[in-house]
């Protein structure tokens, strides 16, 4: 009978520290290999970080190419210059799969040398950028804080189609399909599906999913997919709660990132905002702010890109964070679903969140009588008859509740200080990019 050959045990650049003396094996890509005399000193990156190797002799005068995907194997002995205060004098190398092009940039430099459009273009190659990969970890741990956060206050984790057979906000921005030769399209929001969850009897729910815009916008703020944090609850008395819920959101969520991406924002010179009191602005009233304080005209009832700016820049002038929700929208640029004010009609108990001179959230309360409902349907010309299964479900008993999305890509943007949206999509879709 023949012995079983046990694999070897991987151990991860991080952990080197924990294994001094020992014999060990890391797996992982070449980030950079110097030669210096008859000894090679080989920087190995892995999914943890970095750890030195030092090849002696005939091992040194092996070519490993940047890049290059290597098992090393050898003894962890002390390096006092070295960054881990260890490094790994290897005993045996080998190259599991080595690159068969040129590298379009080098990706081992402290900051890219490459246009974002290259940067996109072979994104593979550049996430493997300390910097940029530093972007996706903590993009993930922010989703993994809403959903603990939300988790943690009842709220049930919910999955949507994004086939569906109508527009969530009237029609617009759609992406048609053939879907068996029917039409159909791609969902811009989980938007009905969430109202329906919470009159489901599940009252608090949560999605993480991606959603589409077919906007012809093709700016540093735009995507035509994006990841969608979306939240609704039932049993609301007014849309003040939904902003309290996801004031404490956000700060369980910066809070978190903090101490679980400490590396990572150090690599970027990130400081994480601490979340206070967010000031409540009125729309009427943040328009006179902007044109008081800064000479700009805004839009009828709304903000612009640079309006949103000012704003941010107002409220971190009094020594707050830059954040603001703007409240009381106007009816006619809000969806159809959106609840009248109760002091004013012709305004929404809605709101939007600006972070860093951004919008990143869009909420309020929602309609849940069901004449009410079906007259502001009519009101913007759209037929009770198309949203059958939606008003069915407010004909069955509907309680007061509302909700809010966030736009996980943006969010993550502000919070890094980049310029592009695009920086915070691991492969972005926008108005002219489907690969890869």
């Amino acid at each position: 009978m023949s012995a079983i050959v046990q694999p070897e045990v991987r151990v991860l650049a991080a952990q080197l520290p924990l294994h001094l003396g020992n014999t060990v094996t890391l797996k992982g890509w070449v980030h950079n290999c110097r030669k210096m005399g008859n000894l090679a000193f080989v920087v190995l990156r892995d999914r943890s970080g970095m750890a030195q190797c030092v090849l002696e002799g005939a091992l040194a005068d092996r070519a490993l190419e940047n890049e290059s995907v290597v098992a090393v194997t050898g003894r962890v002995v002390a390096a006092p210059k070295a960054a881990s205060g260890v490094e790994l004098s290897v005993s045996a190398v080998t190259v599991i799969s080595a690159p068969t092009m040129a590298l379009p940039f080098e990706i081992n430099k402290k900051e890219l040398k490459a246009g974002l459009e290259a940067v996109l273009d072979h994104r593979v190659l550049s996430l493997r950028n300390p910097k940029l990969h530093a972007v996706f970890s903590i993009q993930a741990a922010l989703a993994g804080a809403f959903r603990e956060y939300l988790a943690n206050e009842g709220f049930t984790q919910i999955f949507t189609p994004k086939i569906v057979g109508t527009g969530t906000e009237g029609g617009a921005n759609l992406f048609p399909i053939d879907y068996f030769g029917e039409k159909a399209f791609l969902a811009q929001s989980p938007q009905f599906y969430k109202q329906m969850m919470v009159g489901a009897g599940y009252e608090r729910v949560f999605e993480i999913a991606p959603v589409y815009r077919a906007e012809e916008h093709n700016t540093s703020r735009h995507l035509n997919e994006y990841t969608s944090l979306d939240v609704e609850m039932g049993f609301i008395d007014s849309e003040e709660e939904l902003m309290a819920l996801e004031t404490g959101l956000l700060r369980h969520m910066f809070g978190r990132v903090g101490e679980s991406c400490a590396p990572e924002l150090a690599l970027l010179g990130v400081a994480v905002p601490e979340v206070g009191d967010i000031a409540h602005i009125p729309m009427a009233e943040a328009q006179a702010i902007i044109l008081r304080t800064y000479g700009k005209l805004s839009p009828k009832g709304d903000l612009d890109p640079e309006g949103e700016r000012l704003l941010c820049q107002y409220v971190a002038e009094a020594g707050k964070p830059a954040l603001v929700f703007l409240t009381r929208y106007p009816r006619e640029i809000r969806p159809m679903y959106a609840m009248p004010a109760p002091e004013d009609p012709t305004l929404t108990a809605s709101f939007d969140l600006l972070f860093n001179g951004l919008e990143v959230t869009t909420g309020g309360q929602r309609i849940h009588r069901p004449e009410m409902l079906i007259a502001s349907l009519r009101s913007r010309g759209l037929s009770p008859e198309s949203f059958g299964a939606y008003l069915e479900l407010f004909q069955l008993g509907m309680p007061p509740h509302g909700g809010f999305a966030i736009g996980l890509e943006r969010l993550t943007a502000r919070l890094l200080g980049l310029a592009n949206v695009r920086e915070a999509t691991s492969f972005p879709r926008d108005r002219t990019r489907l690969t890869p």
